[in-house]
């Protein structure tokens, strides 16, 4: 039996993959369109094709992982998804390829909540904190580095870009997380995680990703049209939304072992929706670079605020509450596109204010939760 806190690493490697996976495509969009003689609205589609199924499966994937043993689902996960990221690579035409996309969502989607929920019985619950911000920080890092770590494989070959996190998940196989302690009474149940609580964090979470997280796509566009930066510096622009919440993750989840949940969350969100919608009037790059980066500090608060109260949220089954929450946070990610693109082609800094009120709406779901210390 392992000591707690001695299997963290394995399963923040793990909470990487599938951000990583979902957004690695993109970088790629010109790679793929050659490969299988398609248009880029084609190969576009890959990017929902992954995302889709990985957030509605995680509204019972959670719940089926706590029933069926958290070690032998996230087993199954992985060995599913370093199959399936395999095929990707092999994959003959786009249509195949599609297909397979979507199983890699679906094979994620029993993993990153099952993680996650491991981690917060791994670590002593003073550090819970820590642990779940070093995990929202990895996550965050995930969406921002995928770009430019899918740039580089993606120059020796874009199957690479699946290969790799293939071994990797096949490596992780040998590490689940421990099952949760068993209980007293029923197994968990998905009516359990039916709560005005884990409402109130599905709706914050899908808020603040499509309001903050969400926008990268919208800083490239704007990095694109009105400074003309070319692609490889496109994603290292982007890539320090990331490297900002690997910088102050950890410190993120000790303020909320310190302060609390709610006010750190707050703080985050104030912080990210004056940033987001000063990106939209950015002079020029180095200052979109610099409002992009502070806005990955703020954004670290808010999801080591939220991630916390997620795990927490559901005692009983604690994996079932975070994967909705997380199904709504991802949803949010895949939304953000099809709400912020029309108002930006209407007139630049209006997708970055709509983003920016989204993301300031975030506080209305959030300070209910507050709670006695």
């Amino acid at each position: 039996m392992r000591s707690r806190g001695a299997g963290t690493l394995p399963l923040y490697i793990g909470g990487f993959l599938g951000p990583f996976g979902g957004g690695v495509v993109a970088v790629l969009v010109p790679q793929l369109r050659d490969a299988f003689d398609a248009t880029t609205a084609g190969v576009a589609a890959s990017i929902p094709a992954y995302l889709v199924p990985f957030a509605v499966l995680q509204l019972v994937s959670g719940t089926l992982g706590e029933r069926l043993g958290r070690r032998r689902v996230v087993r199954t996960g992985y060995i599913a998804y370093a199959v399936v990221s395999a095929a990707a690579a092999l994959a003959p035409n786009l249509e195949l390829f599609l297909g397979i996309r979507a199983l890699q969502g679906s094979a994620n989607a029993f993993l990153t909540p099952l993680l996650l929920a491991g981690l917060a019985d791994e670590v002593p619950p003073r550090q819970i904190g820590r642990a779940v911000g070093t995990f929202a920080a990895v996550q965050t890092a995930a969406v921002a580095l995928s770009p430019l770590c899918g740039g580089a494989l993606g120059a020796l070959d874009w199957r690479l870009a699946f290969l790799v996190p293939a071994v990797v998940a096949v490596g992780l196989a040998l590490l689940p997380p421990a099952d949760a302690k068993p209980r007293a009474g029923a197994a968990p149940r998905l009516r359990a995680v039916f709560t005005r609580r884990v409402g109130l964090l599905s709706a914050a979470a899908f808020t603040a990703y499509a309001g903050v997280t969400g926008v990268g796509f919208l800083v490239a566009v704007l990095a694109a049209d009105e400074f003309g930066l070319s692609s490889v510096m496109r994603g290292v622009l982007l890539a320090g939304f990331g490297v900002a919440g690997i910088f102050v993750g950890r410190a993120a989840g000790d303020a909320v072992d310190r302060y609390d949940r709610v006010p750190v969350a707050l703080t985050g969100v104030a912080v990210c929706a004056v940033l987001v919608a000063a990106l939209g009037i950015a002079p020029s790059e180095a200052v979109l670079g610099a409002l992009w980066f502070v806005t990955g500090l703020g954004s670290a608060l808010v999801w080591a605020g939220i991630n916390v109260l997620a795990v927490e949220a559901v005692p009983g089954n604690r994996a079932g509450g975070t994967s909705v929450v997380s199904a709504f946070k991802f949803a949010g990610n895949a939304a953000a596109p099809l709400m912020w693109l029309p108002l930006y082609h209407a007139d630049p800094w209006l997708g970055f204010l709509g983003a920016a009120v989204l993301a300031a709406l975030t506080a209305a779901f959030i300070l209910p939760l507050r709670v006695a210390r």
